[in-house]
């Protein structure tokens, strides 16, 4: 029974997710590439058929291929990644999390988030409407 409400549960979040992707692709506010990800590691987890399917999608696969193959996301999406992650993580410290301990936890987690994303190579130009 636990099985089938996490399963439920995953395919429900990673289709959210794989939405929000989508609309990112459109929305310059939204980042595409963390959503994707995001939808394909729940469905990994959740169902092959969903996973496999969001791998191979003509319009959405690419943005996982060429994080998963080439280690790299446009730069539109590492700007947007960054201002979202510390918006959020700011926005917590100064009026959610009250705890010092947190507070710090909070901070250490955006700052390896941001050296991860920072290091990853900028898909090119070319790339990116080669991608489209």
């Amino acid at each position: 029974m636990i099985n089938r409400v996490k399963k439920f549960l995953g395919i429900s979040f990673g289709l959210i997710f794989v939405v929000l992707g989508f609309i990112g692709i459109f929305l310059p506010i939204l980042p595409t590439t963390p959503f994707l990800l995001l939808a394909a590691a729940i469905f990994l987890r959740t169902s092959d058929k969903l996973y496999t399917w969001l791998i191979n999608n003509k319009y959405l696969g690419e943005y996982i291929k060429n994080y998963q193959e080439k280690k790299v996301i446009p730069r539109r999406v590492k700007v947007i990644g960054i201002l979202i992650l510390w918006s959020s993580i700011i926005y917590s410290y100064i009026f959610i999390v009250k705890h010092v301990f947190l507070q710090i936890v909070l901070i250490i987690v955006a700052i390896f988030v941001s050296y991860h994303i920072l290091s990853l190579k900028t898909q090119e130009k070319d790339e990116e409407i080669e991608n489209i």
